[in-house]
C-alpha cells in the first residue's frame, strides 16, 4: 500500500491533514508554530498515538525554529514541548517522541544544529513508523485464514501514524495477499472515526467494508461471521492491558463470549512498561460538545449532564494476542510485555 498523506515536514513546516474535515472534503493544516499544532492534536485534526507522536517530533523542530534565542532559548524550547504534552494524556507515543526529541536537543542545544537534529530524528521516526507498520502488517496477517472476515473499531490505519497503520496494515497485508474477504467497521460514537476514517481509508484501498453501529457488534459477533477482531491501541501497560479508543473493552468482551479472537496491534512505542497496569492509565475526558450536538443540531438538553471518556481499557486476560513488529505476545503479561519492550 502507498503511505496516506497523513502529515509532511514540507517548506520549513509541518502539513497536517484534517481528519475532522473526512469524508466531506481533504484539507491541509499548515502549522508553523506550537499553537497552531496544539490545537490541531488537541482537538484531533491529527489522531491516532502514532501521528499525535510523530507530529509532536516535528514539533519539536518548530520549537526549535520558533523559540527566542539568547540566553533563554534552551527554556523557550522546552516550554514549547510542555504546550504539546498538554494536548493529549492517554496516548503514550507523545510522550515518548518528545522525551526522544528532548535527549536530541540537550546534545544539540545552538539552533542552527538544533533545528537539523531535531528534524533528522523526527523524519527518523517516521521512517521506522513506516517499517513496524509493514511489519505489524506481515505478522497479523499470518494469524488469519483464507476468506476471513475481520471487524475493527475506531481507526487504526494510515491516517492514524505516518501512513500505513496498525490494526488496519494487517487489514491491507491480508487484502494483499488474497485472504481477506470483507471487513465490518464500527461507526465508533461519538465522533465516528469509523464511519468516517476506517470507511474512507479502506474504500479508497478497493477493500470491501460495511459499517455498523457500535451497538451492533455483539449481535454480529453472535452470528459467526466474524473470524477476528483487529484494533489498535494508544498505550498498552506493563501487564498487557492495552488502552484504545471507547468502546474497545465491551467489544473484546463479545468476542471472548462468541470465541472470536481478539488481537491488539500496537508498535514498540505504545509499550508503557512503567505503567503496570491499565489501572494506572490517565483516562482523557472529552468535551460536551462532542455529545451533545451532531451537525449543529442539539441532541441533549441543558440540564443533562454528559460524561464523554475518550478510551477505555482491555484487560490483558481478553487479549488473544498482541502483534508488534517484533512479532506476536499470545496470551500478553507481564513477563512477555516486558521481555519485548527490552528488545526494542
Amino acid at each position: 500500500m502507498i503511505p496516506l498523506p497523513t502529515l509532511k515536514w514540507m517548506d520549513g513546516h509541518l502539513r497536517l491533514l484534517d481528519q475532522r474535515k473526512l469524508p466531506a472534503e481533504e484539507t491541509y493544516i499548515d502549522c508553523q508554530d506550537i499553537d497552531t499544532l496544539a490545537m490541531a492534536i488537541k482537538s484531533l485534526a491529527v489522531r491516532g498515538a502514532p501521528a499525535i507522536g510523530i507530529a509532536a517530533a516535528y514539533g519539536a523542530v518548530i520549537a526549535a525554529m520558533t523559540s527566542e534565542p539568547g540566553d533563554g532559548y534552551g527554556t523557550d524550547f522546552h516550554s514549547k514541548l510542555k504546550v504539546l504534552e498538554g494536548t493529549r494524556p492517554t496516548a503514550v507515543n507523545l510522550f515518548h517522541c518528545l522525551e526522544i526529541q528532548r535527549n536530541v536537543f540537550r546534545r544539540n542545544p545552538e539552533r542552527e544544529n538544533a533545528v537539523t537534529a531535531l528534524l533528522e530524528s523526527a523524519r527518523g521516526m517516521m521512517q521506522d513508523d513506516l517499517e513496524a507498520s509493514r511489519m505489524m502488517g506481515r505478522f497479523g496477517a499470518d494469524l488469519l485464514k483464507t476468506g476471513s472476515t475481520v471487524l475493527t473499531h475506531c481507526n487504526a490505519g494510515g491516517l492514524a501514524t505516518a501512513g500505513l497503520g496498525t490494526a488496519i496494515a494487517v487489514i491491507y497485508e491480508a487484502w494483499d495477499r488474497g485472504i481477506l474477504n470483507k471487513v465490518y467497521a464500527d461507526e465508533t460514537r461519538p465522533l465516528l472515526q469509523g464511519a468516517r476514517l476506517t470507511s474512507w481509508e479502506l474504500s479508497k484501498a478497493g477493500i470491501p467494508v460495511d459499517v455498523i453501529p457500535d451497538s451492533a457488534a455483539a449481535s454480529i459477533l453472535r452470528t459467526g461471521q466474524i473470524d477476528a477482531v483487529i484494533v489498535g491501541s494508544d498505550r498498552i501497560a506493563g501487564n498487557g492491558d492495552a488502552a484504545n479508543k471507547i468502546g474497545t473493552y465491551p467489544l473484546a468482551l463479545a468476542a471472548s463470549a462468541h470465541g472470536v479472537p481478539f488481537y491488539v496491534v500496537a508498535p514498540l512505542s505504545t509499550f508503557d512498561t512503567a505503567t503496570e497496569s491499565g489501572n494506572e492509565i490517565e483516562i482523557e475526558q472529552r468535551g460536551r460538545k462532542e455529545l451533545a450536538t451532531l451537525g449543529g443540531v442539539k441532541l441533549i438538553p441543558d440540564a443533562a449532564g454528559v460524561c464523554n471518556p475518550a478510551f477505555d481499557v482491555t484487560p490483558a486476560s481478553l487479549i488473544t494476542a498482541i502483534i508488534c513488529e517484533k512479532g506476536v505476545l499470545f496470551s500478553p503479561d507481564t513477563e512477555s510485555v516486558k521481555s519485548t519492550a527490552e528488545s526494542s
